[in-house]
């Protein structure tokens, strides 16, 4: 569930090659309380709505906790 503003991120991301990769992305993005995670093998991204109180750091962690190398985030 999302509280407050709102904002959209990308995030790139090195090391995905199949499904399974973008749905460990996902899952590991999802887990954090007020994100809401689309991930994109084609495009090599995640994108992200977000609560305005989850920062960059917590994001980037979850996607290299589930094994993947973030290369930035807009």
């Amino acid at each position: 569930m999302l509280f407050g503003k709102n904002v959209k991120k990308t995030i790139k991301i090195e090391g995905m090659h199949c499904n399974h990769c973008t749905g460990a992305v996902a899952d590991a993005l999802n887990s954090i309380n007020g994100v809401k995670a689309k991930v994109s093998l084609e495009d090599a991204a995640a994108y992200v709505t977000a609560g305005e109180n989850v920062d960059d750091s917590a994001l980037a962690k979850a996607v290299e906790d589930a094994g993947f190398k973030v290369v930035s985030i807009e």
